[in-house]
């Protein structure tokens, strides 16, 4: 995992605080005296989250978070600052800042946050999104059918304030989507405001969507706004819903419903106007007949469903996907490599299942194109999970199996999908980080799959 943090700060004692701190935590620290600086480092190096002080000589903590969120927006930016009012970081959030902490800073409460940015970096990366210039219309790759019926529903549904839910395996794209849908409608010029609901402790997540007053509990030296209210008047998109607890559930239907909430220790009632897009990679019918998600809360965010195939039922894009990766990854490594050899294709296309989806094929084909030998990437260059991979066939169902037929795939699939699960694991001796990034998925995401089929009750090895 990605453990590099650019610190921003024209004070040196401060980037040397900053640098003894996150460097006892096991970060890598990079630092840079202004913005211009930061920039240049941020060209070279693949930087997980950035820090930077408000107030800096030449291009600012602003001007420096507007360069991140346009040229890097998977990069979370958290702001430092002692100048600042609430006015200013609430500025600094709507631009696209992770979060901010004002000096004197406590110690814990910077490094909790830098820990929170960090894990939703890497959970961010299970979900794919193509640099904006580089993509087709709706700044998405996509021609075949499956794909063409999800253009026409963004069509439809971007411009009105209608609730999406998204739903795909990981490494879909569903942010992706998220934001097309958000660019295409009347609301592109106000905020879009993202939260991975997976991604943040169940004590903070009240205060995270719906914000707190000064004083509601320890540490909550001044207000703070919620995502809700950072939204308002634009898109608020909830990743990963479906992990949601249910107490939150509940608090989210009203918000859903009538638009307003308070904050965590206030009274005043805050109303808001907020389009709000969904995503989940669970079942979420099947989540609501186990009584794991509230009935009402699934039909008011399954207004319009946008389901993404996984990439192994959308292979007319494989090809496409190919090129428009080895020319990024051309462009970023300085290679000249042309394509893939016919052998790749035939293995690409063909015969392996890609079960990480798009994110797997991007991360292949940057390891690729960086090694590669010549023009074109040949058979021999894979790596051996991939090159003798050999496709699972399912059992034909037996007529006495109880359950509709969609139930029936539903099993087999899950099946197959445990038991990938426990043979990699097995391979990589119960290491879970080794075993979620050879399987494409997220540390976190394989771990709440393994927590689903009671593979074992909680976390793993590092």
């Amino acid at each position: 995992m990605n453990k590099k943090i650019l610190i921003a700060d024209d004070e040196i004692n401060m980037l040397l605080v900053l640098e003894a701190m996150l460097r006892k935590e096991g970060f890598t620290v990079l630092k840079a005296a202004d913005g211009l600086e930061a920039l240049d480092i941020l060209e070279k190096e693949d930087v997980a989250v950035v820090v930077t002080d408000l107030r800096m000589p030449g291009l600012d903590g602003l001007g420096l978070l507007g360069r991140v969120t346009e040229e890097y927006p998977r990069i979370p930016v958290i702001i430092i600052t002692a100048h600042g009012t609430v006015n200013t970081a609430v500025e600094a959030l709507k631009k696209g800042a992770f979060d901010y902490i004002t000096k004197p800073f406590d110690r814990e409460d910077l490094l909790n946050v830098i820990h929170k940015a960090h894990r939703i970096r890497a959970i961010s990366e299970a979900e794919v999104v193509p640099e904006a210039g580089d993509i087709d219309h709706l700044n998405i790759i996509g021609s075949s059918g499956e794909m063409a019926r999800i253009f026409e529903v963004i069509s439809r549904v971007a411009p009105t304030t209608t609730t999406v839910l998204i739903t795909g395996e990981t490494g879909t794209g569903k942010e992706l989507i998220a934001h097309a849908i958000h660019r295409n409608s009347p609301r592109r010029d106000q905020p879009f405001i993202k939260i991975n609901c997976a991604a943040i402790a169940e004590t903070l997540l009240e205060s995270e969507l719906f914000g707190y007053e000064k004083g509601a509990f320890t540490g909550a030296v001044h207000r703070k706004p919620g995502r809700f209210e950072l939204a308002h008047q634009g898109t608020l998109f909830l990743d990963e819903v479906g992990d949601l607890p249910k107490d939150m559930q509940v608090k989210l239907l009203r918000v859903v419903q009538d638009q307003e909430f308070e904050r965590v220790g206030g009274l005043r009632t805050i109303r808001v106007d907020v389009r709000l897009i969904a995503a989940t990679n669970r079942n979420l019918s099947q989540d609501v007949k186990e009584g794991k998600f509230r009935e009402d809360l699934f039909y008011r965010l399954n207004v319009v469903p946008v389901h993404l195939p996984p990439l192994r039922e959308r292979k007319d894009d494989i090809a496409p996907l190919v090129d428009h990766f080895i020319g990024k990854f051309n462009r970023k490594l300085n290679r000249n490599v042309r394509g893939l050899s016919p052998a790749v294709q035939e293995i690409f296309v063909e015969r392996y299942d890609w079960p990480g989806n798009i994110r797997e094929l991007e991360n292949l084909l940057e390891r690729l194109v960086l090694f590669a030998k010549g023009e074109l990437l040949t058979e021999e260059e894979l790596p051996g999970e991939i090159r003798f991979y050999e496709p699972r066939s399912v059992p034909a169902p037996s007529m006495e199996e109880p359950g509709t037929f969609k139930e029936v795939l539903r099993r087999r699939t899950e099946e197959i999908e445990r038991d990938m699960i426990l043979k990699v694991l097995e391979e990589c001796g119960g290491n879970v980080s080794r075993a979620a990034q050879q399987l494409g998925l997220s540390r976190k995401g394989l771990q709440l799959k393994m927590i689903r089929y009671n593979l074992r009750k909680s976390g793993g090895s590092e």
